[in-house]
């Protein structure tokens, strides 16, 4: 059985459908990003499940109870958001306490909770500083501490991460999963970043307009996407208009030169996109790869990777190649074949 459940969730607000027969099983201890874009309804959900918002209609239990209506007091869950909302007039200490207090433990508890929570979050010589005179990242550790000390069911995050610069960022993001994996604690993740989705999750819930595109692991969310959104929406995709000759055969032709994909594609469509990661097309390949012949028309530096995008019959190519510093990449305006193979690439129907 799974430890959190939402079923058939639907949200209106006025005459906007905003969350649409969402359902969605969470395991314990199971870490569920949901990714999309602003007004996709990922916020929503979460506010539901928090019980900010209430369901129009639907169901959403915690533990195999239902809380569905019950006030966000009542659900045992740890909240932490955008903003970090911390008490500007208490200390770090007291903002972690606060929690602990409200629910009448004991003062043993409450202090030895504290403890075990700055020591967590690594901050345990700053119990007596006020936020303002904390980093944003200390600030938005803090906060996680706060919503764990209580030990709650579940952790819902929204937003966390992104009012903080890059580096910060990526740094919080694997302590946060440390945390996380090191309580056990079964946890929901709202970002529309992708890459935050793609290294933090266990499963991804990938949303538009109010409903669950695709959910899966990272590896299938990225490799097999379900949908033309969650392809598009999920990592860059580079696309290439294509001409069916033989559907049954997978023949197509690409700006006037025949390719073959070695498999069949769906039939009764006159053309179709070829879709491609960057990091699954190289200059020049191996025998058995599909081959197009183009012109380079950009170089971008990366760092560990060069991105270089050239200019083919059927469109415009993203090549991601790994930063040689022996290797000079291509110039623009240089006449380049690319090359990639059939199985790597995805169909999407016009």
């Amino acid at each position: 059985m799974a430890f959190l459940e939402l079923s058939a969730l639907q949200k209106y607000f006025g005459a906007n459908h905003v969350v649409r027969s969402f359902d969605l099983d969470v395991a314990k201890g199971e870490f569920v990003t949901l990714l999309g874009p602003s007004g996709c309804g990922k916020t929503t959900v979460l506010r539901m499940v928090a019980g900010f918002e209430t369901p129009s209609s639907g169901q959403i239990r915690i533990d195999g109870r239902d809380v569905t209506a019950l006030r966000t007091s009542q659900r045992d869950i740890g909240m932490v958001f955008q903003a970090y909302a911390l008490f500007p007039n208490m200390t770090v200490a007291e903002n972690v306490a606060f929690g602990l207090r409200v629910a009448g433990r004991p003062r043993a508890e409450i202090d030895a909770g504290v403890r075990e929570m700055l020591t967590l979050i690594r901050l345990p010589d700053l119990g007596g500083r006020y936020p303002f005179q904390l980093s944003g990242g200390q600030q938005q550790r803090v906060a996680l501490a706060r919503a764990l000390a209580a030990r709650p069911k579940v952790l819902l995050l929204d937003e966390p991460l992104s009012a903080l610069d890059a580096k910060i960022r990526v740094s919080l993001r694997t302590e946060i999963r440390a945390i996380q994996r090191q309580l056990g604690i079964t946890t929901i993740f709202v970002t529309h970043d992708q890459e935050e989705a793609l290294s933090m999750s266990d499963r991804i819930v990938v949303m538009s307009g109010g409903v669950a595109e695709q959910v899966g692991p990272p590896f299938e969310i990225y490799n097999r996407p379900a949908t033309r959104f969650v392809a598009g929406f999920v990592g860059t995709l580079n696309q290439i208009a294509a001409e069916v000759i033989d559907a049954g055969a997978g023949r197509l032709a690409v700006g006037g030169a025949e390719i073959a994909l070695g498999r069949a594609i769906p039939p009764g469509q006159g053309t179709v996109s070829l879709a491609l990661r960057p990091e699954a097309v190289g200059l020049g390949g191996r025998p058995g790869d599909i081959r197009l012949a183009g012109e380079v028309s950009e170089v971008s530096f990366h760092g560990s990777v060069v991105r270089v995008r050239v200019e083919v019959a059927g469109g415009s190519i993203a090549v991601d190649t790994f930063n040689n510093a022996a290797s000079r990449p291509p110039a623009a305006g240089e006449r380049v074949e690319i090359a990639f193979a059939p199985s790597d690439v995805l169909i999407l129907g016009d």
